[in-house]
Protein backbone atom coordinates (compact mmCIF):
# COMPACT_ATOMS: atom_id res chain seq x y z
CA UNK A 1 0.00 0.00 0.00
CA UNK A 2 1.47 3.35 -1.03
CA UNK A 3 1.49 6.56 1.00
CA UNK A 4 -1.48 8.02 -0.86
CA UNK A 5 -3.82 5.10 -0.15
CA UNK A 6 -2.69 4.93 3.46
CA UNK A 7 -3.09 8.60 4.42
CA UNK A 8 -6.12 9.59 2.36
CA UNK A 9 -8.58 7.53 4.44
CA UNK A 10 -7.20 9.12 7.62
CA UNK A 11 -7.98 12.56 6.21
CA UNK A 12 -11.48 11.46 5.24
CA UNK A 13 -12.10 9.99 8.68
CA UNK A 14 -10.86 13.16 10.38
CA UNK A 15 -13.06 15.40 8.22
CA UNK A 16 -16.13 13.24 8.83
CA UNK A 17 -15.54 13.16 12.59
CA UNK A 18 -14.91 16.91 12.90
CA UNK A 19 -17.75 18.20 10.69
CA UNK A 20 -20.34 18.54 13.45
CA UNK A 21 -17.93 19.60 16.24
CA UNK A 22 -16.69 22.39 13.97
CA UNK A 23 -20.28 23.30 13.17
CA UNK A 24 -20.99 23.54 16.91
CA UNK A 25 -17.97 25.83 17.34
CA UNK A 26 -19.19 27.97 14.44
CA UNK A 27 -22.66 28.26 16.01
CA UNK A 28 -21.14 29.35 19.33
CA UNK A 29 -19.03 31.82 17.38
CA UNK A 30 -22.15 33.10 15.59
CA UNK A 31 -23.95 33.63 18.90
CA UNK A 32 -20.97 35.50 20.33
CA UNK A 33 -20.69 37.58 17.18
CA UNK A 34 -24.41 38.46 17.29
CA UNK A 35 -24.14 39.50 20.93
CA UNK A 36 -21.07 41.58 20.13
CA UNK A 37 -22.81 43.44 17.29
CA UNK A 38 -26.27 43.82 18.77
CA UNK A 39 -25.54 44.35 22.47
CA UNK A 40 -22.09 45.93 22.16
CA UNK A 41 -21.02 44.60 25.57
CA UNK A 42 -18.45 46.36 27.69
CA UNK A 43 -16.00 45.24 30.32
CA UNK A 44 -15.98 41.55 31.27
CA UNK A 45 -18.67 40.66 28.74
CA UNK A 46 -16.63 42.14 25.92
CA UNK A 47 -13.57 40.19 27.10
CA UNK A 48 -15.63 36.98 27.15
CA UNK A 49 -16.79 37.60 23.57
CA UNK A 50 -13.21 38.12 22.45
CA UNK A 51 -12.14 34.90 24.20
CA UNK A 52 -14.86 32.96 22.38
CA UNK A 53 -13.85 34.51 19.05
CA UNK A 54 -10.16 33.80 19.43
CA UNK A 55 -10.88 30.33 20.80
CA UNK A 56 -12.92 29.60 17.67
CA UNK A 57 -10.11 30.85 15.47
CA UNK A 58 -7.72 28.54 17.36
CA UNK A 59 -9.99 25.52 16.76
CA UNK A 60 -10.20 26.28 13.04
CA UNK A 61 -6.41 26.74 12.88
CA UNK A 62 -5.77 23.40 14.61
CA UNK A 63 -8.19 21.69 12.24
CA UNK A 64 -6.38 23.20 9.25
CA UNK A 65 -2.95 22.05 10.51
CA UNK A 66 -4.19 18.51 11.19
CA UNK A 67 -5.85 18.19 7.79
CA UNK A 68 -2.67 19.44 6.15
CA UNK A 69 -0.57 16.89 8.08
CA UNK A 70 -2.92 14.03 7.08
CA UNK A 71 -2.94 14.90 3.37
CA UNK A 72 -1.12 12.44 1.14
CA UNK A 73 0.36 15.22 -0.99
CA UNK A 74 0.73 18.20 1.34
CA UNK A 75 1.85 20.68 -1.30
CA UNK A 76 -1.08 19.85 -3.58
CA UNK A 77 -3.50 20.00 -0.64
CA UNK A 78 -1.96 23.32 0.45
CA UNK A 79 -2.45 24.98 -2.93
CA UNK A 80 -5.96 23.56 -3.29
CA UNK A 81 -6.99 24.90 0.13
CA UNK A 82 -5.57 28.42 0.08
CA UNK A 83 -9.05 29.68 0.91
CA UNK A 84 -8.99 27.67 4.15
CA UNK A 85 -5.59 29.16 4.95
CA UNK A 86 -6.96 32.65 4.40
CA UNK A 87 -9.85 31.92 6.76
CA UNK A 88 -7.33 30.97 9.45
CA UNK A 89 -4.85 33.83 8.95
CA UNK A 90 -6.86 36.87 7.89
CA UNK A 91 -8.79 37.30 11.16
CA UNK A 92 -5.45 38.06 12.80
CA UNK A 93 -5.70 41.42 11.01
CA UNK A 94 -8.20 43.42 13.00
CA UNK A 95 -9.59 45.50 10.10
CA UNK A 96 -10.65 42.34 8.24
CA UNK A 97 -13.53 41.46 10.56
CA UNK A 98 -15.59 40.76 7.45
CA UNK A 99 -13.83 37.38 7.30
CA UNK A 100 -16.06 36.35 10.22
CA UNK A 101 -18.92 36.07 7.74
CA UNK A 102 -16.88 33.80 5.49
CA UNK A 103 -15.78 31.62 8.43
CA UNK A 104 -19.32 31.01 9.61
CA UNK A 105 -20.74 30.17 6.20
CA UNK A 106 -17.76 28.02 5.21
CA UNK A 107 -17.69 25.89 8.36
CA UNK A 108 -21.45 25.44 8.64
CA UNK A 109 -21.73 24.62 4.93
CA UNK A 110 -19.03 21.98 5.33
CA UNK A 111 -20.99 20.14 8.02
CA UNK A 112 -24.67 20.84 7.43
CA UNK A 113 -24.29 21.03 3.65
CA UNK A 114 -22.93 17.48 3.45
CA UNK A 115 -25.82 16.24 5.61
CA UNK A 116 -28.70 17.79 3.62
CA UNK A 117 -27.11 18.37 0.23
CA UNK A 118 -29.54 15.92 -1.39
CA UNK A 119 -32.47 17.99 -0.10
CA UNK A 120 -31.83 20.94 -2.36
CA UNK A 121 -34.76 23.06 -1.23
CA UNK A 122 -33.90 22.73 2.48
CA UNK A 123 -30.25 23.40 1.73
CA UNK A 124 -31.06 26.51 -0.30
CA UNK A 125 -33.45 27.96 2.28
CA UNK A 126 -31.00 27.30 5.12
CA UNK A 127 -28.16 28.92 3.20
CA UNK A 128 -30.30 31.96 2.39
CA UNK A 129 -31.40 32.48 6.01
CA UNK A 130 -27.85 32.10 7.31
CA UNK A 131 -26.45 34.44 4.67
CA UNK A 132 -29.06 37.14 5.33
CA UNK A 133 -28.61 36.97 9.11
CA UNK A 134 -24.81 37.08 9.08
CA UNK A 135 -24.71 39.77 6.38
CA UNK A 136 -27.11 41.87 8.43
CA UNK A 137 -24.81 41.63 11.44
CA UNK A 138 -21.73 42.40 9.36
CA UNK A 139 -23.20 45.40 7.56
CA UNK A 140 -24.59 46.84 10.81
CA UNK A 141 -21.18 46.51 12.45
CA UNK A 142 -19.46 48.28 9.56
CA UNK A 143 -22.07 50.99 8.86
CA UNK A 144 -23.40 52.31 12.17
CA UNK A 145 -20.18 54.18 12.98
CA UNK A 146 -19.95 55.82 9.54
CA UNK A 147 -20.54 59.53 9.02
CA UNK A 148 -24.30 60.15 8.57
CA UNK A 149 -25.03 56.39 8.28
CA UNK A 150 -28.06 54.97 6.50
CA UNK A 151 -28.07 51.68 8.44
CA UNK A 152 -28.18 52.27 12.19
CA UNK A 153 -30.07 49.28 13.67
CA UNK A 154 -30.57 45.58 13.03
CA UNK A 155 -34.03 46.04 11.54
CA UNK A 156 -32.67 48.31 8.84
CA UNK A 157 -29.73 45.96 8.28
CA UNK A 158 -32.10 43.00 7.90
CA UNK A 159 -34.31 44.90 5.44
CA UNK A 160 -31.25 45.92 3.43
CA UNK A 161 -29.94 42.33 3.33
CA UNK A 162 -33.26 40.91 2.14
CA UNK A 163 -33.67 43.49 -0.63
CA UNK A 164 -30.05 42.98 -1.68
CA UNK A 165 -30.00 39.17 -1.73
CA UNK A 166 -33.22 39.12 -3.76
CA UNK A 167 -31.57 41.58 -6.19
CA UNK A 168 -34.48 44.02 -5.68
CA UNK A 169 -32.37 46.86 -4.28
CA UNK A 170 -34.85 49.63 -3.48
CA UNK A 171 -32.01 52.02 -2.75
CA UNK A 172 -33.59 53.45 0.40
CA UNK A 173 -30.70 52.04 2.46
CA UNK A 174 -27.19 51.93 1.05
CA UNK A 175 -23.82 51.11 2.62
CA UNK A 176 -21.33 53.95 2.77
CA UNK A 177 -18.17 52.22 3.99
CA UNK A 178 -15.83 50.14 1.89
CA UNK A 179 -16.49 47.06 4.03
CA UNK A 180 -20.23 47.54 3.72
CA UNK A 181 -19.97 47.71 -0.06
CA UNK A 182 -17.88 44.55 -0.15
CA UNK A 183 -20.61 42.83 1.89
CA UNK A 184 -23.18 44.15 -0.61
CA UNK A 185 -21.25 42.67 -3.55
CA UNK A 186 -20.91 39.30 -1.83
CA UNK A 187 -24.60 39.33 -0.94
CA UNK A 188 -25.60 40.15 -4.52
CA UNK A 189 -23.48 37.28 -5.82
CA UNK A 190 -25.00 35.01 -3.19
CA UNK A 191 -28.50 36.10 -4.18
CA UNK A 192 -27.89 35.38 -7.85
CA UNK A 193 -26.45 31.98 -6.95
CA UNK A 194 -29.47 31.13 -4.80
CA UNK A 195 -31.90 32.20 -7.52
CA UNK A 196 -29.95 30.03 -9.97
CA UNK A 197 -30.09 27.08 -7.56
CA UNK A 198 -33.83 27.43 -7.09
CA UNK A 199 -34.41 27.73 -10.85
CA UNK A 200 -32.24 24.70 -11.55
CA UNK A 201 -34.04 22.73 -8.83
CA UNK A 202 -37.47 23.55 -10.24
CA UNK A 203 -36.35 22.74 -13.77
CA UNK A 204 -34.88 19.44 -12.63
CA UNK A 205 -38.08 18.60 -10.74
CA UNK A 206 -40.25 19.34 -13.77
CA UNK A 207 -38.03 17.29 -16.08
CA UNK A 208 -38.09 14.41 -13.60
CA UNK A 209 -41.88 14.51 -13.31
CA UNK A 210 -42.27 14.51 -17.10
CA UNK A 211 -39.80 11.64 -17.41
CA UNK A 212 -41.65 9.66 -14.71
CA UNK A 213 -44.98 10.20 -16.47
CA UNK A 214 -43.50 9.15 -19.80
CA UNK A 215 -41.98 6.06 -18.20
CA UNK A 216 -45.32 5.19 -16.63
CA UNK A 217 -47.12 5.65 -19.95
CA UNK A 218 -44.54 3.54 -21.75
CA UNK A 219 -44.85 0.83 -19.11
CA UNK A 220 -48.67 0.80 -19.49
CA UNK A 221 -48.40 0.71 -23.28
CA UNK A 222 -45.88 -2.13 -23.19
CA UNK A 223 -48.05 -4.13 -20.79
CA UNK A 224 -51.11 -3.55 -23.01
CA UNK A 225 -49.26 -4.69 -26.14
CA UNK A 226 -47.99 -7.79 -24.33
CA UNK A 227 -51.51 -8.57 -23.17
CA UNK A 228 -52.90 -8.24 -26.71
CA UNK A 229 -50.14 -10.49 -28.09
CA UNK A 230 -50.88 -13.08 -25.41
CA UNK A 231 -54.59 -13.01 -26.30
CA UNK A 232 -53.76 -13.41 -30.01
CA UNK A 233 -51.55 -16.37 -29.18
CA UNK A 234 -54.34 -17.98 -27.15
CA UNK A 235 -56.80 -17.43 -30.01
CA UNK A 236 -54.42 -19.09 -32.44
CA UNK A 237 -54.09 -22.08 -30.16
CA UNK A 238 -57.88 -22.35 -29.80
CA UNK A 239 -58.34 -22.08 -33.58
CA UNK A 240 -55.74 -24.80 -34.14
CA UNK A 241 -57.51 -27.08 -31.61
CA UNK A 242 -60.86 -26.47 -33.28
CA UNK A 243 -59.37 -27.33 -36.66
CA UNK A 244 -57.90 -30.56 -35.29
CA UNK A 245 -61.25 -31.52 -33.76
CA UNK A 246 -63.03 -30.67 -37.04
CA UNK A 247 -60.82 -32.97 -39.16
CA UNK A 248 -61.69 -36.04 -37.09
CA UNK A 249 -59.63 -39.36 -37.10
CA UNK A 250 -56.98 -39.62 -39.75
CA UNK A 251 -56.96 -35.90 -40.38
CA UNK A 252 -59.99 -36.20 -42.69
CA UNK A 253 -63.01 -34.01 -42.27
CA UNK A 254 -65.97 -35.88 -40.71
CA UNK A 255 -68.68 -37.22 -43.10
CA UNK A 256 -71.66 -34.99 -43.67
Amino acid sequence: MNDSSASRPKLDVWERRTEWPLAAVAIVFLIAYAIDVLAQPQGAADVAIEVVAWGSYAVFAVDYVIRLSLASNRWRWFFRHLFDLAIVLLPLLRPLRLVRLVILISVLQRAVGNAIRGRVVIYTISAAVLLVFVASLAVLESERDAVDPHITNFGEALWWSITTITTVGYGDLTPLTGTGRVIAVLLMIGGISLVGSITATLASWIVQRVADEQSAEEAVTTAHVEQVLAEIKELRIEIALLRDEGRGPGGQPPPA
